[in-house]
């Protein structure tokens, strides 16, 4: 059996080099790779491509690679939580491509699946359309998009077992288990890591042929973007 676990974030992402792509889980800070992305912050790479649902928030999250000018491309479908994001795509240091957010996701699925391309109506007729093809399909007007693959693929699972079978709960289930099938390397870090045979094969989310790495990992903070609470 191939060895998969790993002790750590710093382990897992040890060969990530600068220049790389990769795809971030979660949903806007729900269910995001809160141990790797701080370790790829104190690793000193830079010149990332990275994919993600959002850019993270201001000191956490994506938002860590951000402040320290690590982040060269940014490929996301929401990212009105984050200011440094914002003087950064103002001024000119941050490349930047706003993705439809379910284009976004079907771009990463196709990817996962193999499938190089496929029509959406969504964003034809604005901007995003400059310079795609597009087609009539029964009276409609559709754009061609492209899959997504990343070198890289991180995402958080609420469990997995040691041989890379991944459990996702709540929203994280929006974007991760896609992007754990559309990286050429998938690590995962899990709240709770259980030996194989623990999981129930019939609640496993995400199947381990498509996890390299796994790690238990520690410290979650799982914080809310906006709080919204009932006035009595």
């Amino acid at each position: 059996m191939i060895k998969k676990t790993v002790s750590g974030a710093k382990e897992a992402i040890a060969d990530i080099k600068s220049g790389v792509t990769i795809m971030f889980g979660g949903f806007g800070l729900s269910g995001i790779p809160e141990n790797c992305i701080a370790a790829l912050s104190n690793s000193g790479i830079n010149n990332l491509t990275c994919i993600s649902n959002n850019a993270g928030v201001d000191g956490f999250g994506l938002g860590l690679l951000l402040e320290k000018r690590q982040i060269k491309k940014m490929m996301a479908s929401y990212v009105g939580e984050n200011k440094e994001f914002e003087r950064q795509l103002l001024s000119g240091e941050l490349e930047v491509d706003l993705i439809p957010q379910g284009t976004l996701a079907e771009r990463i699925r196709a990817g996962g699946a193999g499938i190089p391309a496929f029509f959406t109506p969504a964003g034809y007729g604005t901007e995003i359309a400059n310079g795609k093809e597009f087609r009539e399909f029964d009276g409609k007007m559709y754009l061609m998009e492209q899959w997504l693959r990343a070198d890289f693929a991180i995402v958080k699972a609420w469990k997995g077992d040691e041989s890379g079978n991944l459990v996702f709960r709540g929203t994280s289930r929006n974007f991760n288990p896609m992007m754990a099938t559309a990286g050429r390397i998938t690590i995962a870090e899990v709240e709770e890591l259980v030996p194989i045979g623990a999981l129930d094969p019939n609640h496993i989310h995400t199947p381990g042929i498509y996890v390299q790495r796994i790690f238990q990992g520690q410290n979650y903070e799982k914080r809310i973007e906006q709080r919204t609470v009932r006035t009595a």
